[in-house]
């Protein structure tokens, strides 16, 4: 299988499909890249050259015990497109993946990135703070992670029918019971599930607290492309008005879709106008 090897030698799965303009996708938390099996043969098929690779700690990469700071993250993708020799390449950040690529553009510029896609993001700033009164209370995170530290499988299952059905969807145990209330086949959500898993216990509660606790507001506002940003207003894990209208007003070129009744996992339970608007902004 395909690796990269990172300056701190993390392994890294990569695929690399198509021809043509490049397309890189960052996965949401610590889904592997097989997430983005519904986008990825797509843009393939259409004359796009799509790579896509496993977050450290996540599926078929390392899983080093350290190195889930963003500095860090933004340091793998560096080395994904410089070892492919990726150039005009446009980034599609979904959830914390929107947090890695603002974080590569701060350290790195825009030499080798031309447009912005961030999907269901979770910048800029999460956590509740005295100048982020309307953000998350810390103990959220601290809830979520003692649930993970408890019993991972169950954590990864519960969140399946909120994942993608949000408040009104039921818990991932009963959504067999009553599939039409999910947006998606109970096996896709059991699969995504399960790819939840497919990554250290370490990497799932740093990568959360990477996401939830960083402040990116400032860099942010310094994102130099356009920008499309994609969310859902009914995303209980990134909420809309937090994050992803947040970042809309941040970026300075940026056009944002609301999707009407969307939970966080747009790639799956609305990919086909994913898809659609990832290739319209791609041509425009």
């Amino acid at each position: 299988m395909p690796y990269i090897t990172t300056p701190d030698a993390t392994n890294l799965h990569y695929t690399d499909w198509g021809a043509g303009r490049p397309v890189v996708l960052l996965a949401t938390g610590v889904m592997s890249s097989r997430m983005w099996e519904l986008q990825a043969s797509h843009l393939a098929k259409r004359g796009l050259r799509c790579v896509s690779y496993d977050r450290r700690g996540c599926g078929r990469s390392d899983w080093p015990w350290d190195g889930y700071d963003y500095d860090t993250l933004a340091d793998d993708l560096a080395a994904v497109l410089e070892s492919r020799d990726l150039r005009d390449v446009t980034l599609v950040g979904c959830a914390v993946g929107a947090g890695e690529a603002v974080r590569y553009l701060a350290r790195y510029g825009a030499d080798r990135v031309s447009r912005l896609i961030l999907v269901s993001p979770t910048t800029p700033f999460m956590m509740r703070s005295p100048d982020n009164p309307d953000g998350i209370d810390r103990a959220v995170l601290d809830e979520m992670t003692e649930a993970i530290e408890q019993d991972r499988p169950r954590w990864a299952a519960e969140l399946a029918g909120p994942f993608f059905g949000g408040a009104d969807a039921p818990l991932y145990p009963a959504a067999a019971a009553d599939p039409a209330r999910l947006p998606v086949s109970t096996e896709l959500a059991r699969w995504m599930a399960d790819l939840t898993l497919d990554s250290s216990p370490r990497a799932t509660v740093e990568i959360c607290r990477t996401l939830f606790t960083t402040d990116q507001r400032e860099e942010t506002a310094k994102v130099p492309l356009p920008t499309l940003v994609i969310h859902g207003d009914a995303d209980l894990a990134a909420p809309l008005e937090l994050c992803g209208a947040r970042t809309a007003d941040l970026i300075p070129d940026c056009s944002f879709v609301r999707y009407e009744g969307a939970a966080h996992g747009l790639f799956a339970s609305h990919a086909e106008r994913l898809n659609k608007d990832i290739v319209s902004f791609l041509s425009g």
